[in-house]
């Protein structure tokens, strides 16, 4: 973790402890009297991740704004769902709050029963925070746009392959969702890590990535990896020379690594209103907006009901992804 996000996280950590009166004497008007106790906002990550260090930094800004204790409870494993239902069954008044990635989009295509319905046992606050994937391979390859990956892989079927940090993460669907886009044949090779994939892109092992930028930024820069393009609507204000796979001639074509701030179903409008304004400010706050540029990531701020579409397309999308792609687990 480097120095700016420990700061973020140090911060945070001390200001739960440290928030009382002068918190409440400080914070922004609210008209309506939520929240009046300590809020416990579950996160659905182990403590020490990207997820956590952005959900710590968003609770600070909540309590700035809102005037109340933010309580951190981690809680990592089964892809989110643990922490998902945890505040599904939750009381709807917001004073339990679910932040949530990518995983909650890919959960109902590959989870036979999950213990909950994402789009009716919660409600949507914003998605917070967005970052692309980053199309990559070696240098040695000659290969230097999509329309020229696309013609390679339609040559020798089968015959490319893409490496991913774990299955069913980002990297992973970004390759299935582009072979099937394309109606194109690659193997994909799973890692436990996305360094150990684009060391084996660099040597030449495997063809490609489509890998998180941080962890391929630096490679890139470095001429080890050949940037190819990158996987959202919109070019990376880290990356702008970048194209976007969907302007090389894949329109549509999505993917990002996501957080999303949810409450439970029933949670009042008033009180999904003030949350939603107070994430928002949370997350534009100037060393928020740096730290995630730094990582190829972008801050959000969207209304619950963009929030809510956002998160209904990525189900779709996703299952019918994994449906397309016969990925089964066990």
């Amino acid at each position: 973790m480097n120095s700016a996000w420990q700061k973020l996280a140090r911060g945070a950590s001390l200001f739960f402890v440290a928030m009382g009166t002068n918190a409440a004497q400080t914070a922004a008007p609210v008209a309506s009297p939520y929240p009046n106790r300590p809020v416990r906002f579950i996160i659905a990550q182990l403590p020490g991740g990207n997820a956590d260090i952005i959900g710590r930094a968003l609770a600070e800004g909540l309590v700035e704004t809102l005037g109340q204790q933010f309580v951190i409870d981690n809680r990592g494993g089964a892809s989110g769902i643990i922490a998902t239902d945890m505040v599904v069954r939750a009381a709807p008044d917001g004073h339990t709050l679910l932040l949530v990635g990518s995983a909650f989009g890919v959960n109902p295509a590959v989870t036979r029963k999950l213990p909950y319905d994402p789009l009716r046992d919660l409600a949507a606050i914003s998605l917070v925070a967005t970052a692309p994937n980053l199309l990559v391979v070696g240098s040695s390859l000659p290969i230097k746009s999509v329309p020229e990956l696309i013609a390679a892989a339609k040559a020798k079927p089968g015959q490319l392959t893409f490496g991913s940090s774990a299955p069913l993460g980002s990297p992973h669907l970004a390759g299935e969702l582009f072979k099937m886009m394309t109606g194109t044949e690659m193997a994909h090779v799973p890692y436990k890590g996305a360094a150990a994939a684009l060391i084996d892109v660099i040597s030449g092992r495997i063809s490609m990535s489509f890998a998180s930028m941080p962890s391929a930024m630096v490679h890139v820069r470095s001429g080890r990896l050949r940037g190819i393009a990158v996987t959202s609507l919109k070019r990376s204000k880290t990356l702008p020379e970048l194209p976007t796979i969907a302007e090389s001639g894949l329109p549509g074509f999505e993917t990002s690594a996501w957080q999303g701030f949810l409450a439970p179903a029933g949670t009042p409008p008033h009180v999904i209103a003030a949350l939603n304004a107070a994430a928002a400010k949370s997350m534009h706050r100037p060393i928020m907006k740096e730290r995630l540029a730094a990582d190829g990531a972008e801050a959000v701020a969207s209304s619950p009901q963009e929030f809510s579409t956002y998160a209904r397309n990525e189900i779709a999308k996703w299952t019918k992804v994994v449906r397309a792609a016969g990925i089964t687990v066990e």
